[in-house]
């Protein structure tokens, strides 16, 4: 009988372009074929459970007796981006895209937070985050202005120096810009992102994100109001805002974040679902075009998968899933629009069993429910009787 899931998302991960991905700019994305290519790429344990035996995965060596269950979903939602990707992994499709701001946040909105804040805003337009603080950081300082940027994606980043705007103080101009950004304004996300040193800067682990409420029903909200237990590792507890999570446990990197993982598998007793996201393979890696540092992080990310694998106990499930791509060896540094891949494994999970494709993310919502026989309220069909034993 199945008690502990554990699903991971190896943000940004993708395993090649949708049929829609021209509408996005996308032909031709495949972030884990990429960086398959590179001499840092080693994943023997994913191989094993049958990453590459995955329709359409003709780039590796395919296993001839995989050990776990494979496939790969499709993405229902208008979008490519971390909040929405979750949503729907959770069981919430999006029909409308988050807004975006190729040209910058309008003069109402930057006016208020202004007012609010009671600081003058620099920047305003779509950047790469370690870009704008060399290029504003100065101004920032000398100023007391709050550097306010975006990207591609829907969100809205502040960064500010914590010798002159300790951390706490950003997370709360944070928390008026979320307030700020509703209705039609409603961004995924307002991050912060604080940064330290001398000039050109560098970022520190004290990011945070201030996620809009998801406006479903979500896996997290349906196991806790059925009192199971949902614990959140990394930003899951950020990018729900917080609902439908009884636990949660902050991480610096990706390295962290398995160890802490490993921990709760290894020394926590829970019922329910373990929600764990890796974010450095898309923050740290895909959006700034490091083929090789992707690569190794899937290898040290599949090192410390075998350490899982020895301390999982019997009724664990681990499953294993991506929220968009960020191909790291496009022009583009954007997310892009691609499949995500699926493992799973444990001692209840059938071997060799391919679930194909699937036609949304949400059928792994519709799936963790069902293991824990709970009533799915939101979107995605249940493929556990294909993969239980």
């Amino acid at each position: 009988m199945i008690k502990r899931v554990f699903l991971i998302v190896l943000d940004s991960c993708g395993i090649g372009e949708l049929p829609d991905a021209a509408q996005y700019g996308d032909v031709g994305s495949n972030t884990l074929k990429s960086c398959s290519a590179s001499s840092k790429f080693s994943t023997p344990n994913m191989a094993k459970l049958g990453l590459f035996n995955i329709d359409g995965v003709d780039f590796c060596k395919p296993e001839p007796r995989p050990t776990g269950c494979f496939g790969k979903l499709a993405e229902k939602s208008r979008g490519k981006d971390t909040t929405i990707g979750h949503w729907e992994i959770a069981g919430i499709v999006s029909e409308k895209p988050l807004p975006t701001y190729p040209n910058g946040f309008p003069k109402e909105v930057l006016d208020e937070f202004e007012k609010r804040t009671g600081r003058k805003v620099l920047c305003n337009k779509p950047y790469s985050g370690t870009e704008v603080i060399k290029d504003y950081g100065k101004e920032a300082i000398e100023t007391g202005a709050l550097i306010v940027y975006t990207s591609a994606d829907s969100v809205f980043q502040i960064a500010a120096h914590e010798d002159y705007v300790p951390v706490e103080k950003l997370y709360e101009y944070c928390r008026i810009a979320r307030e700020i950004l509703t209705g039609d304004h409603s961004v995924g996300r307002v991050i912060a992102r604080p940064f330290t040193g001398e000039w050109p800067y560098v970022r520190t682990s004290n990011r945070h994100d201030f996620s809009l409420e998801p406006y479903g029903v979500t896996t997290l909200d349906s196991l806790k109001k059925a009192g199971y237990d949902t614990v959140s590792v990394g930003k899951i507890v950020d990018i729900f805002a917080g609902r439908g999570i009884t636990d949660f446990v902050r991480i610096k990197n990706n390295t962290d974040g398995m160890d802490k993982t490993i921990d709760i598998a290894k020394n926590k007793d829970f019922n329910g679902l373990c929600f764990v996201n890796l974010v450095d393979f898309d923050m740290v890696y895909g959006h700034r075009n490091d083929v090789d540092g992707y690569a190794n992080a899937l290898t040290e990310f599949d090192v410390r998968l075998g350490q899982l694998q020895k301390v999982m106990r019997d009724g664990d499930v681990v499953m294993i899933t991506a929220d968009h791509g960020c191909d790291p060896a496009t022009p583009s540094t954007d997310h892009s629009r691609e499949y995500i891949p699926f493992l799973a494994f444990g001692t209840d999970v059938k071997s060799g069993v391919n679930i194909g494709v699937r036609s949304c993310f949400s059928d792994i919502n519709a799936t963790v429910l069902d293991i824990f026989g709970v009533k799915n309220e939101g979107a995605g069909e249940s493929f556990l009787e294909e993969i239980r034993k």
